[in-house]
């Protein structure tokens, strides 16, 4: 494989950074995810990093040095992290289940599979246009669907942080999956949560990630997104990667996988709240036993 990837969270105008980003890869399979702790829930922190740490564990398991059925493995990955975020919520008596939207995509054999739950996005780029886009578990998307909003009055609709389905929480989530994707030479995958896309257009979305390498695009649409929303930015994350369908072609700033041992992987994993004007909801010892019952539970549902 050979691909351009580059990853950035910024805390935006809040006071910490619940989103978790991630991507890992091995000689034959790659991993993106993007997970959005959902603020208006106690400890959405924990479940956005709980669902990135367990999925991200599930796929370094997995991709020995393919995924046998990728599409298997995104329905067993984040249904482990949903179930893995209840076993926490009860092992720390929290009286509500954290909760996180999840967008997570792994390619593999020059084909993309993805799925989501919630209203973080993935998008695919392909020549100057969007050609596909992940429908959000919102009730303002139901609104556009039902021709009761117009999609630019979205943004500012009071409804818009309604979602209905998300990891962790009291229901069951419903999780969307694709079909394969066979990927053609240039092809831009974007995973980001809803503090880029909210201030932007598809249209916005597509002028910030056309025509420029991923380590470029990605901070400069970021900066736009955090600009546009001014006082009410949310955090800002977004993972993009450039595919190259000629692995022996050399490309700027671009990885092959080719000369990767069998059990090696290569992994980028934010799951700090970096950029917090305050003290984090998570310190460190809770980290610590955060990812020894994430380990634990990646364990018990291996049995299962």
């Amino acid at each position: 494989m050979r691909f351009t990837i580059y990853q950035e969270s910024r805390i935006g105008k809040r006071q910490s950074n619940q989103d978790r980003i991630a991507y890992c890869y091995s000689r034959d399979a790659l991993l993106m995810l993007v997970a959005d702790g959902m603020g208006g829930h106690q400890h959405g922190e924990l479940a956005a990093h709980i669902a990135a740490q367990y999925i991200t564990q599930a796929f370094q398991r997995d991709a020995q040095p393919a995924l046998p059925d990728p599409a298997l493995f995104l329905s067993r990955a984040l249904s482990g992290a949903h179930h893995a975020i209840l076993d926490n919520t009860l092992e720390r008596n929290l009286e509500e289940a954290p909760r996180t939207t999840i967008v997570a995509c792994v390619v593999q054999g020059s084909t993309a599979w993805w799925a989501h739950a919630g209203d973080s996005r993935l998008y695919l780029l392909r020549r100057g246009r969007v050609v596909e886009r992940t429908r959000d578990h919102s009730r303002v998307q139901l609104l556009i669907e039902q021709g009761i909003i117009r999609p630019a009055d979205a943004a500012n609709h009071p409804g818009r942080n309604r979602i209905y389905s998300c990891l962790g929480g009291t229901h069951s989530p419903q999780i969307d999956y694709s079909p394969p994707c066979k990927l053609q030479d240039g092809d831009l995958i974007a995973l980001c949560s809803d503090g880029v896309w909210g201030p932007l257009d598809d249209d916005l979305m597509l002028l910030g990630l056309s025509d420029t390498p991923p380590g470029q695009s990605v901070p400069r649409l970021l900066s736009q997104a955090e600009f546009r929303a001014a006082d009410s930015a949310d955090n800002l994350s977004l993972v993009a990667m450039c595919w190259h369908a000629d692995a022996s072609a050399e490309q700027p700033d671009s990885i092959s996988t080719q000369t990767m041992a069998l059990n090696d992987f290569a992994t980028e994993i934010d799951l700090s709240s970096r950029g917090s004007g305050s003290v984090a909801d998570l310190d460190e010892d809770e980290i610590e036993r955060a990812i020894r019952e994430i380990n634990a539970a990646i364990h018990k549902f291996d049995k299962r």
